[in-house]
């Protein structure tokens, strides 16, 4: 148990929390079994909590006599990320007659440009009975792992009877229409998740009567060193069942909708930016019984620093459905929760996104690029509804009125707003602390718009622009740690 200094020097801890029980070497890695108080009361000492953990770890060339010869800035060193506190799980196991499908790249070549999403259509057998998804994986084309950023599989209207094959952009514009009615999730995958097991009592539906004969593959290519002629057959293998189990499991998108309405400005240590699903959607949108979450996957791009959604009933903070607060594009794996969540028609999610943008000189704002952002939950649940969107951005007109403010406090009389897009207006504006404290206020008060969005990409039947934010009276409590004299620590 040790600390070192901004130098690099390491000491020993006055307060030693840390017993190491075992160390060993195998083939495939090296092994540490300790023990340590998730939260020690020590100020030095990591609050081991839910989320991610970032283990750096080094190597040294030779043994050292003390900790005082030790330097970690002159040491070799790398990082792990991993999710400490899991819940307590059986080993999953997979049902005897289950299948596999291949949803794949057909050996595309990865275009020579930073940021790319590749969509596929693939067909299903015309006479495929129903069957239950019980677990799914990543294949990645070996040498291709750091270029492959993301992956989904989404299954196509059920009125569609025909897509047209097509293997090219998302983003072109000759692409086929009807690839816009195909955003029914069947899959997810994004750097650092694992494989994904499904309850013993749900399963993700496909073939059958009233799904569709037709698959959507979208995959994020992320090349920031321009690499031409890599050949990629990436994509995701589904286990699937013909014993169906109990409920059909769907998966639903909470949190902000991808619009460069919402920006971060630059030069910010922390910054919020925040998605609603409101209490007019689930009404719409679920049964009676509501839907019972059991798994969630977080997703930011690069300034991305923590993500938590809260369940909010009657205007008061229930619990909290997930939270990261060390969260890291590169290991966005699916988190199963502790215990299942229920959601009742009239509830409210919000999603609350940290960022970090101290490193860049223009606002980043929301997209599908790389340097742009997004704010993400993808929730798992039982039993399916026709919800499959759920997110919110701030209303246009308002974002109008902050521009028209912020201009003429700089002195800028003559603004232009209404003759360029947004991603212009947010670069043109003279980033102060006034005008980023001005735009979290806007944020935090304005109206906002919902995308209270069927399997079919269609709106529910209803009015979903300018809505007020949901009121929330109460806040839940920080976790809370005993400690030595009656003294309690907070994280």
């Amino acid at each position: 148990d040790a600390w070192s200094n901004s130098e690099g020097h390491v000491s020993l801890d006055s307060q030693q929390d840390y017993e190491l029980i075992e160390a060993k070497k195998k083939a495939d890695g090296f092994y540490l079994l300790f023990k340590r108080p998730f939260s020690t009361c020590d100020p030095r000492d990591y609050v081991i909590e839910e989320g991610t953990v970032h283990i750096i770890y080094g190597l040294l060339d030779q043994p050292i006599a003390s900790l005082e010869d030790l330097n970690l800035f002159r040491i070799h060193t790398g990082v792990q990320r991993v999710l400490m506190l899991r819940p307590d799980m059986p080993s999953p196991t997979l049902p005897p007659d289950v299948q596999t499908l291949d949803v794949l790249a057909p050996n595309i070549i990865i275009p020579n440009q930073e940021t790319t999403y590749w969509c596929f259509i693939q067909k299903l057998p015309d006479d495929m009975p129903k069957n239950h998804i019980v677990m799914y994986e990543s294949r990645i084309t070996p040498g291709n792992e750091a270029i492959v950023h993301h992956i989904e599989v989404f299954e196509c209207a059920t009125d569609l009877r025909d897509v047209p094959q097509y293997s090219g952009s998302c983003d072109d514009k000759m692409k086929p229409k009807k690839l816009n009615f195909c955003r029914h999730v069947l899959a997810a995958w994004a750097m650092g998740a694992e494989a994904f097991y499904y309850p013993p009592d749900a399963g993700l539906a496909i073939g059958g009567p009233g799904s569709s004969r037709f698959l959507r593959l979208e995959v994020h290519y992320h090349n920031p060193l321009i690499i031409s002629g890599r050949h990629d057959s990436s994509g995701i293998r589904l286990h699937y069942t013909p014993s169906l189990r109990r409920y059909d499991a769907g998966i639903m998108e909470l949190g902000l909708v991808y619009t460069p309405l919402m920006a971060i400005p630059p030069k910010q240590h922390t910054f919020y930016l925040t998605g609603y699903c409101t209490s007019r959607c689930t009404r719409t949108a679920l049964p009676q019984g509501g839907i019972y979450v059991f798994a969630s996957q977080l997703h930011t791009h690069l300034a991305g620093r923590g993500v938590k959604t809260v369940l909010v009933r009657g205007g008061k903070e229930l619990e909290v459905l997930q939270d990261d607060q060390h969260f890291s594009t590169e290991y966005q794996t699916i988190r199963v929760l502790r215990k299942m969540i229920n959601i009742l028609p009239g509830d409210v999610l919000i999603t609350k996104c940290t960022y970090n943008t101290e490193d860049r000189s223009k606002p980043t704002v929301g997209g599908f690029g790389i340097m742009e952002e997004m704010c993400v939950n993808y929730i798992h649940y039982y039993p399916r509804t026709q919800l499959e969107l759920c997110k919110s951005h701030v209303d246009p007109g308002y974002l109008q009125k902050y521009f028209n403010f912020i201009n003429r406090f700089h002195g800028n009389d003559q603004c232009v707003c209404a003759d360029v897009g947004v991603t212009e207006q947010y670069s043109q504006v003279h980033w102060d602390d006034f005008a980023g404290e001005v735009l979290d206020s806007l944020y935090n008060t304005a109206p906002i718009s919902m995308h209270c969005n069927q399997s079919t990409a269609r709106l529910f039947p209803g009015e979903w622009e300018k809505q007020p934010l949901p009121e929330v009276t109460s806040i839940l409590p920080k976790h809370r740690y005993p400690c030595e004299g009656g003294a309690e620590f907070y994280s």
